[in-house]
């Protein structure tokens, strides 16, 4: 890709200087900035988060960017790194991958113009206007003699978007990834720490987003099944503002802070996890029916909402699997300056963040 920014350049071995993880969803952007201490064990060293207004990003693109470059700018400050190095991400929807078969041993230059080659079939847009980007996974599973080739595209203007809001806050960006591909990296830590490293185990992860909810079933780091819904914790803010009068905003911080009126946990809280547990059940539901399998040995549950109080519980009692609500810093050992009471109310929602602050020590 050009520019110095890579889609997959983590794949393919480099190992990168200092940087942080910045992840930018449609309510917020988040940092994470990770370490290593002596023997290999990572250290969170920061984390923050800066909320966007509803409107400014929309189906993942920038509407306001102003606005939004201005919250990264607060969010770096805020969070008091001076590292200036980067990886981001792309929402999936911009992106368009596919994985290929090449013969193996092709130099560089054959690979590229294979590539291209292949993606001329697959992209509906003229390569002009694409950023594209590649690498070698390994030998092919099913194809002796050749390799498997990940292919990733996206539209240029969305990837200078992307760019430019990192170079508005004075940060330069070294990857830009894949928010799926992210969230399944910080993933694969948690799963190895699982009863016998979580192998052949089936992982369902929800990750619940302001206004989507996407499913993955994970079994040994292979994604089985991946599938987004039209619901998520925007629809609770959303009660919250017409039952009380409150502006979106205002609904939402409440909703943050728990400065809501005595009959919440009842009259909304209660009903919205209820309703919440319910489409986690169904989508699985909807998993069993179209695949071959009938049941999953955990449910992990991610984003802001995931910690909402009795979901967890809710969604183990309505689908008979055990849940548990997602902290991709679990085992971590912390810097000075995490604030640990913080950490343990927002960590479900930096999953992806987290991911890409880990894309530094990927060989």
């Amino acid at each position: 890709m050009e520019d110095g920014v890579s889609f997959l350049d983590v794949l393919l071995g480099r190992k990168h200087p200092p940087m942080i993880g910045l992840d930018i969803s449609s309510s917020s952007v988040k940092l994470v900035e990770l370490s290593e201490s002596g023997n290999g064990e990572y250290v969170l060293e920061r984390f923050a988060s800066e909320p966007f207004e509803k409107g400014w990003i929309a189906d993942g693109q920038i509407e306001k960017f102003d606005e939004v470059a201005e919250a990264v700018r607060k969010v770096v400050t805020k969070s008091g790194t001076r590292t200036k190095h980067v990886a981001m991400a792309m929402p999936q929807s911009a992106v368009i991958t596919k994985k290929i078969m090449l013969p193996a041993g092709l130099r560089e230059e054959e690979l590229e113009l294979q590539v291209e080659t292949e993606a001329n079939q697959y992209i509906p847009f003229s390569l002009d206007e694409v950023s594209l980007d590649f690498c070698v996974i390994g030998p092919s599973p099913t194809s002796v003699g050749d390799v498997e080739v990940l292919i990733a595209a996206s539209r240029k203007d969305r990837v200078q978007d992307r760019q430019g809001l990192a170079e508005a806050a004075g940060l330069k960006p070294l990857i830009l990834d894949i928010e799926s591909h992210a969230s399944r990296l910080a993933m694969g830590r948690l799963i190895f720490n699982l009863p016998g490293e979580g192998k052949d185990a089936l992982v369902a992860l929800f990750e619940i987003g302001a206004e989507t909810t996407s499913l993955k079933v994970l079994r040994d780091n292979e994604l089985l099944y991946d599938r987004d819904q039209a619901f998520g914790g925007a629809q609770l803010t959303q009660l919250i503002s017409r039952q009380y009068g409150f502006s979106f905003e205002e609904a939402e911080l409440k909703k943050m802070s728990g400065d809501l009126p005595e009959d919440y946990q009842s009259s909304i809280l209660n009903p919205f996890v209820d309703s919440l547990s319910q489409e986690i059940g169904r989508a699985l539901q909807y998993f069993f029916t179209s695949t071959p399998h009938h049941k999953v040995h955990y449910i992990m549950l991610a984003g802001g909402t995931a910690a909402l109080p009795g979901l967890k519980e809710r969604v183990t009692e309505l689908t008979g699997f055990a849940s548990m609500i997602v902290n991709p810093f679990e085992g971590m050992k912390l810097g000075s300056a995490v604030r640990e009471s913080k950490l343990r109310r927002e960590a479900s929602s930096y999953l992806t963040a987290c991911g890409l602050a880990m894309r530094r020590f990927m060989q």
